[in-house]
């Protein structure tokens, strides 16, 4: 009997085992799944925040790139108006340098004597004065442009050389 008893505890025991056992491998695999979740729901989250943190990186790239657009558009429009009010401001400068030739022409007429050679001569640069004070003033500084590259156009070669000798006396100019 006390065999019988042993059997009957030892079965006990074992089978108390064997429950703890199973009870601590089920306990074990509900771990192991509820941190394979948690690891699973992290990697959403960084996922996503990594998401949210390129979204937000573009989105302040194109904040950025519309304001230097919007900047870059502004001193474009300050540039065009400042270069149209000194272009403006050129013409008008030159026309009047055309008018005080016209006007300079008509004192030396009015000034110098007119018979003989100093009054040939008088007149002559009157004349001159006079024609070209009238062409800047009519032409201004974009017809006077225009003839110019024409000029150099129909005159390639003999155009090069007055720019040489130009640069030429330029350089002595400034050396002294």
């Amino acid at each position: 009997m006390a065999n019988t008893t042993t059997q009957k505890a030892h079965e006990a025991v074992s089978g108390t085992a064997q429950q703890a056992k199973s009870a601590v491998g089920s306990g074990a695999e509900k771990a192991k799944d509820t941190a394979q979740l948690g690891i699973d729901k992290a990697k959403d989250l960084a996922h996503t925040g990594i998401d949210k943190a390129r979204e937000l990186a573009n989105t302040g790239a194109d904040k950025a790139r519309d304001v230097a657009q919007a900047g870059w558009d502004k001193t474009k429009d300050a540039a065009n108006a400042a270069g149209h009010a000194a272009g403006h401001m050129a013409e008008n400068a030159t026309s009047s340098v055309g008018s005080g030739m016209e006007s300079l022409a008509g004192t030396i007429r009015d000034k110098v004597p007119h018979e003989g050679m100093i009054g040939a001569a008088a007149s002559s640069m009157a004349d001159t004065l006079e024609k070209g004070g009238k062409y800047i003033r009519e032409e201004g500084l974009t017809g006077i442009s225009d003839d110019l590259t024409e000029t150099i156009r129909r005159n390639p070669i003999p155009s090069v050389l007055v720019g040489v000798a130009l640069g030429f006396l330029l350089a002595r100019a400034t050396r002294s």
